[in-house]
């Protein structure tokens, strides 16, 4: 297990180093054709419009499958993606790739499937935090590297990088990483009907007892969450008039926060405190924290505030799916996750262009205070339906009429 462990983490970090190369340069590409704040909100949200049908249906397959063979699917999208926007000249173009890396970049939420696979329900959160730090490591570097490629405004190199490194984890998956579910269990799922795929049945999760009230806190968390993820490039350019280095020497260092608190801390609070008081914990440091960075007045500020709210992040990421994973029989875990992904799709489709005509309407504070009222939301929430959820969560607690996921 050991050994499977490090292999999907390197395929986690190589993963997002590449999508980090790009991810803090496509505003600044995109201004290149003359888009505005709006525009720019609208191509953000292209790539989540796709994820939105691709990512329940790639979990979904790898629960019948195999998630190998998902992966590698996936990677396959993620490079020609990578390869279009390198050869882009003209702003479709931008939105092209980034709707092919939505229909079939589903490589994260598989990357989860695998570690639940692997891990038991104990060590589950411990094990999803560790993809939670690769995630981290990736955007120390990726962010950097791509800051110090595009000097001189070169957004092409980046993008041809990003798609070597996706050809490299491709590489690696093919030759050295197993299948996560033997051969006789995948051969049992595929007998089962709830493990075909269906949107219906997908939905009805969204009503089961427990892990309806995770969804739902997984939607508005990411609604508010992804107001900061998708616009802060945009916010250092209007804000503080930061490049496209400085901006991402920021986001580097949001990474870095990112492997501290999932590479090591998260297991020791989860221990301690339990996820469920940590999800309560989260979302009020996370509303602080909005208010800090609405109300930021210089880069000095900007970073202090920054500290909180990756704490916050970095549980919720964790302590959400870790719960949503233990909620669900094995063989529905790919399902269960990739309606979350789904659901963080819809997240990315909204909050982008809500908060691109914010910061454009309003000003560079707008976004924050969106973000916290939507929080200040889920906190009112999250207290009430939290304590309806036991803990340590089992696929019991959805044992309903209406059936499982």
């Amino acid at each position: 297990m050991r050994k499977q462990l490090l292999q999907i983490l390197i395929f986690v970090f190589v993963d997002v180093l590449g999508f980090s190369l790009i991810l803090p340069l496509l505003p600044y590409y995109a201004d290149t054709y003359g888009a505005s704040a709006t525009v720019i909100g609208f191509l953000l949200a292209s790539n989540a419009v796709t994820q939105l049908i691709g990512a329940p249906v790639l979990g979904r397959l790898s629960d019948r499958y195999g998630r190998r063979p998902l992966l590698i699917v996936s990677l396959i999208g993620t490079l020609g993606s990578f390869l279009l926007l390198g050869f882009a000249r003209s702003l479709w173009m931008v939105f092209l790739s980034r709707v092919l890396d939505g229909f079939l970049g589903g490589d994260i939420t598989l990357a989860q499937a695998y570690i639940s696979d692997i891990t038991d329900t104990k060590d589950r959160a411990k094990g999803l935090g560790l993809v939670g730090a690769a995630f981290g490591l990736g955007f120390i570097l990726g962010p950097a590297m791509g800051g110090v490629l595009s000097a001189g405004g070169n957004y092409a190199l980046p993008a041809f990088i990003a798609a070597a490194v996706a050809a490299v984890n491709l590489l690696g998956v093919l030759l050295f990483l197993p299948e996560s579910v033997s051969k006789k269990p995948l051969e049992e799922r595929r007998s089962k009907p709830e493990t075909r795929f269906s949107w219906p049945l997908l939905w009805k999760a969204l009503h089961l007892p427990c892990v309806g009230p995770l969804l739902n806190l997984q939607l508005f968390y990411r609604l508010a969450f992804t107001i900061f993820e998708t616009i802060f490039s945009t916010y250092a350019l209007y804000r503080f008039a930061l490049s496209a280095q400085q901006t991402s020497y920021v986001l580097a260092y949001v990474g870095l926060l990112v492997v501290i608190i999932q590479g090591g801390v998260i297991g020791m609070l989860t221990k301690r405190f339990g996820e469920r008081k940590l999800t309560l914990a989260g979302i009020v440091l996370l509303t602080l924290s909005f208010v800090g960075w609405a109300a930021s007045p210089s880069v000095g500020v900007l970073l202090v505030v920054l500290a909180p709210l990756s704490l916050a992040a970095g549980i919720l990421n964790t302590v959400l799916n870790s719960q949503l994973s233990k909620a669900v029989p094995p063989e529905q875990v790919g399902g269960a996750l990739g309606l979350s992904s789904a659901l963080g799709s819809f997240a990315r489709i909204v909050s982008p262009i809500a908060a691109g005509a914010l910061l454009q309407q309003l000003g560079a504070w707008a976004p924050g205070i969106a973000a916290a009222l939507v929080t200040a939301g889920l906190v009112l929430y999250a207290q009430r339906r939290l304590p309806g959820i036991p803990e340590p969560i089992t696929p019991e607690c959805n044992v309903t009429p209406a059936g499982s996921l």
